[in-house]
């Protein structure tokens, strides 16, 4: 399967995950005004410990969007001074795979965690329905700060992040301008920017291939606009491949392992289903994430499979960043979508990241 640069973009992001090919095949939602539904589901794709509580919350970033979140607590919690993590990701997936399985795990681990789903996904607000923005996604990040620092049994002083996959970089975005993150978790992430302008492993990083990019793009602007000015809707770039191709690359393998198996589908899960518009990433292209990574001076750990795919996005991440509060992890022998739910061996290092917090969030 050739990764051309329309694929790159029609499927800008696909955050994605991993295992065999031989699960049991979930049925996708293809009809985007399915796949939202209501807050009552109750699918989530992990286990929820007995000593965790789950709440579920919303609040509004400052471009007015709800965003909606779950809220992850240990039950026997002080009723003051807690830490706490606000957690996102992968891109183009919800709060009720990777990102709620980190959250569980850190409340478990005695921290008040918020996952939640960016705007225009999810069950977060925000129309059209599924677009990105860097300036947007980062807000939301912004706005679960805000949200957390305002809880009374919250310390203002005690709040970290944690990106997963695309929003890992989003992370590092933010934890570049909010300087109320005292510390920063990157885990097997992408820069989005990145891949959507140069596409998967800078295979594409020309001015042609972007102008090629740019073109197509507003050619289905235009398409776009006249289905929505005849009450259609905006074109889906489709999410993970299905059928697998035979020929597929080995991490879109790993991606239909976890969003199309009962592993990890969910049927808001933008990768699990339809996909991201046709044109959501229209801004990465535009506009580049990372710029003032260097200038983070709060704790970073930039978390990576050994095997991932991505593994260049993180590593080339951790060399921009500055200080002796920065630690680049790698994990023998995991791939990228082993650090969304850990994978058949539990890869992901969760008393690791909260000794890390618990160093830097006191």
């Amino acid at each position: 399967m050739k990764l051309t640069k329309s694929i790159v973009l029609a499927g800008i992001a696909l955050a994605l995950t991993v295992t065999s090919c031989s699960k049991e095949k979930i049925m996708t939602v293809t009809d985007p005004t399915k796949a939202k539904i209501t807050s009552g589901s109750e699918h989530y794709t992990f286990e929820l410990a007995e000593n965790v509580s789950r709440t579920k919350v919303t609040f509004r970033n400052h471009f007015g969007i709800e965003l909606s979140g779950d809220l992850y607590a240990p039950k026997n919690a002080a009723a003051a001074g807690n830490a706490a993590i606000a957690i996102c990701g992968p891109f183009g997936a919800v709060k009720e795979q990777a990102s709620g399985f980190y959250a569980a795990q850190m409340a478990s681990r005695g921290y008040i965690a918020l996952a939640f789903d960016p705007s225009y996904t999810g069950e977060s607000g925000g129309e059209p329905r599924y677009m990105n923005s860097p300036d947007i996604n980062t807000e939301d990040f912004m706005a679960a700060v805000d949200y957390l620092s305002t809880r009374s049994n919250i310390d203002p002083e005690k709040i970290g992040i944690i990106g997963i996959c695309g929003w890992g970089g989003m992370a590092l975005n933010t934890a570049a301008i909010d300087t109320r993150i005292k510390a920063t978790v990157a885990s097997t992430m992408y820069d989005m920017s990145r891949v959507a302008a140069n596409g998967y492993f800078d295979s594409a990083n020309s001015a042609d291939a972007r102008n090629e990019a740019r073109k197509a793009l507003m050619a289905q602007r235009i398409e776009d606009f006249k289905a929505v000015e005849a009450g259609g809707t905006y074109k889906l770039g489709g999410g993970v491949v299905d059928p697998l191709p035979e020929d597929a690359p080995y991490f879109v393998k790993d991606y239909y392992d976890y969003y199309k198996t009962p592993r990890g589908y969910h049927e808001r899960s933008l990768n699990s289903n339809g996909g991201w518009n046709v044109t959501a990433g229209t801004s990465l292209l535009n506009t580049k994430l990372l710029a003032y990574s260097d200038e983070i001076q709060n704790a970073v750990m930039v978390l990576h499979g050994e095997k991932a795919h991505s593994r260049y996005f993180g590593e080339d991440a951790f060399k921009r960043l500055t200080g002796d509060n920065k630690e680049l992890v790698i994990i023998p022998g995991a791939s990228h979508t082993d650090l969304y739910d850990g994978g058949d061996k539990n890869y992901i290092p969760f008393d690791r990241l909260a000794e890390f917090f618990g160093k830097y969030l006191k």
